[in-house]
């Protein structure tokens, strides 16, 4: 249970996590944790699996097998190049009039788990993230990239941004501006 616990977290993490995070999510103790990235590490970190397992320090990750460098490199350029989805325009949109922003609050206003479009900005270098170490609470707001595709110079300068920014209530705000 504990091998298929730590597989999953670390299969969807999108960074290094730290032993003791991994421990607390499994809700185990982290010699076990430890014990059971070394049985990880034997079966996953072969020539013949396409993953890895990395240890460095106090943080795990899962990653491509290095030998598998080129085709991933592959993938990360249609990732990177590809056009924006209809559900990452949204998220970028809101971060840009609510950034920084948390993964909660954007989940919350979309009503749907964000992460993954979340990774796919990160990835495309639109929007960066302010990592919260303490309470586990990343930010995310638009990068200076994004600014300079939009020919904008601030947030500030995006259409309605004192009206969008600062209402309490999207909703009340897009039904007013749709009449």
């Amino acid at each position: 249970m504990l091998k298929s616990q730590i597989e999953s977290i670390l299969f969807v993490a999108s960074k290094p996590l730290a032993l003791k995070d991994l421990a607390r999510l499994c809700d185990s103790g982290k010699a076990e944790v430890e014990v059971v990235l070394e049985d990880l590490k034997n079966k996953y970190n072969s020539g013949e699996s396409g993953i890895n397992i990395v240890v460095a320090g106090s943080e795990v990750q899962l990653v491509s097998n290095p030998k598998n460098k080129s085709v991933v490199e592959g993938l990360a350029k249609e990732e990177i190049y590809s056009e924006l989805t209809q559900p990452q325009l949204e998220a970028l949109t809101i971060i840009a009039y609510r950034g920084p922003i948390t993964k909660l609050e954007l989940e919350t206003i979309r009503g749907i788990n964000c992460s993954l479009i979340l990774r796919n900005l990160l990835i495309k270098d639109l929007i960066s993230v302010e990592e919260d170490k303490v309470i586990d609470n990343n930010r995310y707001q638009v990068t200076l990239k994004l600014l300079k595709h939009l020919g904008i110079n601030e947030v500030e300068q995006l259409p309605d941004y004192d009206k969008l920014s600062k209402s309490e209530s999207l909703t009340e705000v897009l039904a007013e501006t749709s009449h």
